[in-house]
């Protein structure tokens, strides 16, 4: 009998079937960030919990002309920014909003911050509200020489989230990180002579920095 349940519970849990709602749950995190008047691009961001949301710096930009706004299933929520960072220094701003507006099913959540260092090949989820992507860590090696700081780096450039969006473990379903900005390349292509810039990955901040970044008083 134990052998009989440990076969089923394999093949339920290991079904890529399993996988995909698993990854779907993460979406209940993502947020979209609106400056005002709202921006042409999408702007993205992770709930925390306790009424705190994070996202890019530069996705929320100058927060007092900006005045970001965090919107959850269609709705506007004014915010109130407790950090503010740079594109230049931490690519990070945390937002905050009134717990007790926010809708039941995020009031109970919490994000839990991945403790380990993100290593290259491990398996990720990129998070917004629209969907969810999988991709992966690559070698520090894989980036360009001028830009080995951004050393968090994913492949996938094309699918996966823009800025502010949530990088999670693929298994322990940790943040990792927030998305950044794109890692291009300039590139000769053969017999033209020609130059042409191709984006090979994308870097977020790692959770390391969340960590340092979020206020001393603010638990998970």
């Amino acid at each position: 009998m134990r052998f009989i349940f440990g076969a089923i519970f394999l093949v339920f849990f290991a079904s890529p079937g399993w996988s995909d709602n698993a990854d779907d749950s993460l979406r209940a995190y993502a947020i979209n960030v609106h400056r005002t008047p709202v921006q042409a691009w999408p702007g993205y961001g992770i709930f925390l919990g306790k009424g705190m949301f994070i996202t890019a710096a530069h996705v929320a930009g100058r927060a007092w002309m900006t005045r970001p706004k965090v919107v959850i299933a269609g709705q506007e929520y004014p915010t109130r920014v407790v950090k503010e960072g740079s594109l230049e220094g931490t690519d990070l701003t945390l937002l905050a909003i009134d717990e007790a507006l926010l809708p039941m099913r995020l009031r109970l959540r919490r994000t839990t911050l991945c403790k380990a260092a993100p290593w290259p090949g491990e398996q990720i989820v990129t998070v917004i509200p629209e969907g969810v992507a999988r991709s992966y860590i690559i070698p520090p090696d894989r980036i360009p020489i001028g830009a080995r700081r951004f050393s968090t780096a994913i492949a996938d450039v094309a699918r996966t989230g823009n800025s502010g969006s949530g990088v999670f473990d693929a298994q322990q379903r940790c943040l990792l990180g927030i998305m950044s900005r794109k890692i291009s390349q300039s590139v000769n292509r053969p017999g033209t002579g020609k130059t042409e810039t191709r984006d090979i990955a994308k870097y977020f901040v790692p959770a390391s920095e969340i960590a340092a970044f979020l206020p001393a008083d603010f638990v998970l």
